[in-house]
């Protein structure tokens, strides 16, 4: 089995991972720890560098359970929510785990939403945490 979590370093996302975690563990699942960043220009190098050091402190949580995961930082030019779609269609993803932020109504319809875009679009299940 394979799951992937959406990194973004905030809250809900750590949740999400802690979440990951319990189920890689009890179903012997592989884990995939995917950021998206829309562009990776030199002017955006410590938002990478960060990114990387995000992921790598993601990985180390996995490694001190003998959880196998990989982790990706993904910079194709999509929307975060289009590139984890894209990439658990290309990877063959059992089951994506997200955090959902809390937002306004409002909020949502200005900024959009990670989390929504996910659910209604993903190949597979997806366990949003809150």
């Amino acid at each position: 089995m394979k799951i992937l979590v959406g990194y973004d370093g905030s809250g809900a996302a750590q949740d999400a991972m802690n979440t990951a975690k319990k189920y890689a563990a009890a179903l012997d699942a592989e884990v995939d720890i995917v950021t998206s960043m829309v562009r990776g220009t030199e002017g955006e190098q410590e938002e990478i560098t960060q990114a990387e050091r995000g992921l790598d402190y993601a990985k180390s949580l996995f490694a001190a359970e003998n959880i196998a995961c990989e982790t990706h930082l993904l910079i194709r030019g999509l929307a975060p929510g289009e590139d984890l779609v894209r990439f658990a269609k290309e990877n063959d993803v059992d089951l994506m785990v997200v955090g959902v932020k809390r937002r306004s109504k409002v909020g949502k319809l200005l900024m959009g939403s990670t989390a929504q875009f996910v659910i209604i679009k993903a190949p597979c299940p997806v366990l949003s945490i809150k």
